[in-house]
């Protein structure tokens, strides 16, 4: 999800196709043309600008109605409905991890498969792409992003994910899950309880928030092609 905007102007944009096997956007307002991974304006008279990510939550229907009963859903355009069991269908196959990267794509890293659906952050001056596989797996991931404390959260019921700087009231903290399905958390240096959207419910840190981190869902081959010096999380068994 990206901020409609470039230079303080806001944009409206086309899919027009692909480059290196990932979509391009064409803004109305100048014909600029966009990259969707690298969100890179790629010729134009805006080549150069870098369009922002715009904070959103990775999960389900089910947990996001869970979150906002209240939500608007969108209505699909005349003749996208009908599209939609096909596209499903896609993103099923894709979270399987099988297939192969399209024909257009330039460069290839054989860390993982290629259709391997990841999470990619980008904070710090560190890039670090995190397997859902191994998120599932690990659920709860302290990490460091240069020198700054991060830690990743996955509720295995519905993939939702999410990512704060595991920093609070000037303390560095790391965390655990208290039951399988990460529905909340400790931190070991208070002891204190926190959900996992970064809120601490009670304990020491009683109503702090950790600041939110953008994570990026994408296809291996996507997320690598674009950032060729990405680390890759791997999930160590608990002993």
């Amino acid at each position: 999800m990206l901020r409609a905007e470039a230079k303080g102007q806001p944009l409206e944009f086309d899919t027009v196709g692909l480059v290196g096997g990932n979509e391009i956007f064409k803004d109305r307002q100048t014909g600029t043309r966009w990259q969707q991974s690298s969100l890179q304006g790629i010729d134009g008279p805006l080549k150069g600008e870098h369009l922002q990510l715009f904070p959103f939550l990775l999960t389900n229907w089910a947990e996001w109605r869970r979150l906002h009963p209240d939500t608007l859903v969108l209505k699909p355009l005349p003749g996208y409905a009908e599209r939609i069991p096909t596209m499903n269908a896609i993103i099923r196959q894709g979270l399987s991890g099988k297939g192969e990267a399209p024909a257009g794509v330039l460069r290839r890293d054989d860390r993982l498969p290629a259709k391997q659906m990841v999470v990619g952050l980008d904070f710090h001056g560190v890039s670090k792409a995190f397997p859902l596989s191994a998120l599932r797996q690990v659920r709860v991931v302290n990490d460091k992003f240069g020198v700054e404390p991060v830690v990743i959260i996955h509720q295995p019921d519905s993939d939702t994910t999410t990512a704060f700087v595991a920093r609070a009231k000037g303390r560095s903290l790391r965390f655990r899950e208290t039951d399988d399905q990460v529905k909340e958390l400790i931190d070991q240096q208070t002891n204190s309880r926190w959900n996992p959207f970064g809120l601490c419910v009670s304990g020491q840190l009683r109503g702090a928030q950790l600041e939110s981190l953008i994570l990026q869902p994408e296809y291996w081959f996507a997320w690598s092609e674009f950032h060729p010096d990405t680390e890759v999380y791997q999930a160590v068994p608990a002993k």
